[in-house]
């Protein structure tokens, strides 16, 4: 995972940030097709706002672009406003799941949804100097964390 951590978002505007952090996606071999993938993440986006409160979202989408769950993230000290949503946002998850796998990807969001509602978490992630650091995190025993 720590190749699919960017630690510094440069983009400030919602589009712009989700761009850059899918770019991360872009050669993965779990994506088939990148351009249709992120037009799908742009619609579902545009449906519904994806952040989910404490500066945290998940752009996503269950397509036939990806033959397998990808996930990249990003994270932005400085904050991206999620005009849709009003919320300054500072970790953004953009996640590609097959549209056959609803329930892989209803578990997935819902672990990752309970771990980051940790302040204690979301500040090591904050905090992580290197991917490795910030991928280490979700390693940890959630007791621990």
């Amino acid at each position: 995972m720590p190749g699919l951590v960017l630690l510094d978002i440069k983009e400030t505007k919602r589009t712009a940030a989700i761009h850059e952090v899918a770019l991360l996606l872009e050669k993965d071999p779990g994506v088939i097709n990148f351009r249709s993938f992120y037009d799908e993440l742009l619609a579902r986006e545009r449906v519904e706002a994806t952040s989910l409160g404490n500066g945290v979202a998940f752009p996503h989408a269950r397509t036939d672009h990806v033959k397998k769950m990808v996930l990249a993230v990003g994270r932005s000290p400085a904050g991206v406003v999620f005009e849709n949503s009003g919320e300054t946002i500072h970790l953004i998850f953009v996640i590609g799941t097959p549209r056959r796998m609803v329930t892989e990807y209803l578990a997935l969001v819902g672990a990752m949804a309970r771990l980051l509602r940790s302040e204690e978490v979301r500040r090591k992630l904050m905090s992580a100097r290197t991917p490795e650091e910030f991928a280490a995190v979700f390693a940890e025993d959630p007791e621990e964390v």
